[in-house]
């Protein structure tokens, strides 16, 4: 697949206008949390909220490393999220959960972030209500209703078998 990298412009969550960019982010669906140079947090005011996190590296070791909030954009697409105080020799990381609060996709081909596309949700509306208001409804057709019929009962006769 192959691994690219991107821009970023982190904010401080209560104070948007103390903000800086990020220029090499290394885009990691396989890491939950995005990484952020510690320097750059703290410029910018981002305090750690949660101190001596255990966190779990990909080749099994486990380091602790504050966590705070900020505001991420990459492009038009933001999201508020936990960021880890990353430092010295740890890797600048764009997470999964930053991409999915962005609603972002990675075209693994064309190496790039794009657009999820409408986000799916659950609805309370069964389908046949909602195609009596006009909402379009996809997939499958409105199961039919089954009439419950009770089964006649047996007749238990002496020495005859029944059918």
């Amino acid at each position: 697949m192959g691994s690219f990298y991107t821009s970023c412009r982190v904010e401080n969550h209560s104070d948007t206008k103390r903000g800086a960019v990020v220029s090499k982010l290394l885009v990691d669906t396989g890491s939950e949390f995005t990484w952020l140079p510690a320097e750059v947090l703290a410029r910018i005011g981002v305090e750690p909220v949660k101190k001596d996190l255990p966190i779990q590296m990909a080749n099994g070791q486990i380091v602790t490393r504050s966590v705070g909030f900020a505001v991420l954009r990459v492009d038009k697409f933001f999201t508020i999220d936990e960021v880890v105080f990353a430092q010295r020799g740890d890797l600048s990381l764009l997470g999964s959960r930053a991409l999915e609060g962005m609603n972002l996709h990675v075209d693994a081909r064309r190496k790039k972030l794009v657009a999820a596309g409408p986000i799916v949700a659950a609805t309370a509306i069964r389908p046949e209500v909602a195609r009596r208001m006009g909402i379009v409804v996809k997939g499958g057709r409105p199961r039919k209703r089954t009439r419950i019929v009770k089964a006649p009962a047996r007749r238990r006769t002496l020495g005859k078998r029944q059918p």
